[in-house]
């Protein structure tokens, strides 16, 4: 007779994780539109707001290898705390500067450097924790919530960081997001469980290292000899290519139309609706239809909704928009965040979620930079166009990818 599942609601060490990075991502989301603005009112340039957006996702390119086989030797629990410490430090430091009158552009391109390079090491200690403090059994409902939480910070965030900088200021954002990063270190420090492998944790021998560049590959031909796995890869990194672009693109065609800061807020907030009513149907749409079948269908509804930024009549139509495109994206994420993270074995955990992550974050900068030079040398609707081809093509190739159509249940995936 199975024993019955603790909830996770009653799983402590779970929602002070899940605590913590929602209050870390409601600041994070409060000062990331404001990094555009911030950079739009310095220099009046959308290429130079491109650049800071790629800054930020660049570091992925150079660090995820490494760095997955570096947390799997690590105590995971200890690089998030110093991740974080280092995070709030390097976003103070530009309402100090403000303070002092002494922002300059290079400072918040170098502040978004650093923030982007520790996010590379916080976020691959964070996906391999997961399963520490949660059953597998639970990853996909563990992943739902992490989606619903991560979802209403989206709603709230945008449009409280707009009310910050055009009501106190426009360092206050960053000031904010600097003290979420506190709470979320005090709220890893009060967890219990060990972030270490489960090896390590029934007191075995942890095996002689080897080198860094064997570890490196061990993680790369995983993942590579798991063409299911290997494809969601790359699709996501072409999603995730306009993921990056929309930000910029989307204050961009809001300012168009005429609307203000605290409007292009609500916007973002309308997205972060859509966003949070797909996390909650995610896990229910992971249990109810096949894989394959709500990876197509996903696919080619941003193919089909993206377009539609191009024919907008006004601010708040880009919002219901970008609600619909944020509504996909966490079932998109529950969906395959959840039947990866099953598959790999405890002891890759880092390793392949930081190849993948690399693949998936790699195109992130590429899609920054390309939305600020496509919006200043050709405009709004170009760029529209451009984006909507790649997802389209994108759609195209997951529905005819045979691995995707046939994946199995995961029960029979992780059995097999």
């Amino acid at each position: 007779m199975t024993a019955p599942r603790t909830p996770l609601w009653r799983n402590a060490d779970y929602m002070l994780l899940w605590g913590g990075q929602v209050v870390s991502t409601l600041g994070s989301t409060a000062s990331t539109i404001i990094y555009p603005l911030l950079i739009l009112a310095l220099t009046g340039s959308p290429g130079d707001a491109g650049i800071a957006g790629a800054l930020r996702a660049l570091p992925y390119l150079v660090l995820s290898l490494p760095v997955g086989a570096l947390v799997d030797r690590w105590d995971r629990k200890r690089v998030m705390i110093l991740c974080d410490v280092g995070r709030a430090i390097a976003v103070a430091s530009i309402p100090a500067a403000m303070a002092f009158d002494a922002l300059t552009v290079g400072q918040v391109y170098a502040v978004s450097l650093i923030e982007g390079s520790l996010f590379v090491f916080f976020n691959i200690a964070e996906v391999a924790a997961l399963p520490r403090v949660v059953p597998a059994a639970q990853l996909p409902e563990a992943a739902a919530q992490n989606e619903a939480g991560f979802g209403a910070a989206n709603i709230v965030g945008p449009s409280f960081g707009a009310f910050l900088y055009q009501a106190f200021g426009r360092g206050v954002p960053f000031l904010v997001d600097a003290l979420t990063y506190a709470v979320s270190v005090l709220s890893l420090l009060r967890i219990r469980a060990p972030f270490t492998s489960a090896a390590a944790r029934r007191g075995e021998r942890v095996p002689e290292r080897r080198d860094l560049r064997s570890e490196v590959a061990e993680g790369l031909a995983w993942l590579w000899a798991n063409p299911l796995i290997r494809f969601m890869a790359f699709i996501t990194g072409g999603t995730n290519l306009v993921g990056a672009a929309a930000p910029l693109l989307l204050i961009v065609l809001a300012k168009e139309l005429g609307a203000r800061d605290a409007e292009i807020g609500v916007i973002f907030s309308a997205a972060g609706v859509g966003g949070i009513v797909g996390s909650l149907v995610g896990g229910r749409i992971q249990k109810r239809f096949a894989f394959g079948t709500v990876i197509v269908a996903l696919m080619w509804g941003m193919a089909v909704l993206f377009p539609l930024y191009a024919i907008a009549p006004s601010w708040p139509v880009l919002g219901a928009i970008g609600a619909l495109l944020f509504f996909l994206s966490p079932i998109y994420n529950v969906v395959q965040f959840s039947y990866r993270l099953a598959l790999i074995p405890d002891r890759l955990q880092g390793r392949v979620n930081s190849t993948f992550r690399l693949i998936c974050f790699g195109l992130m900068p590429v899609g920054a930079a390309l939305s600020g030079f496509l919006l200043e040398r050709f405009g709004t609707g170009p760029t529209i166009a451009v984006f909507s081809a790649w997802l389209a093509a994108l759609a195209v190739l997951t529905t005819v990818n045979r691995h995707v159509r046939h994946a199995p249940p995961l029960a029979k995936a992780m059995a097999a």
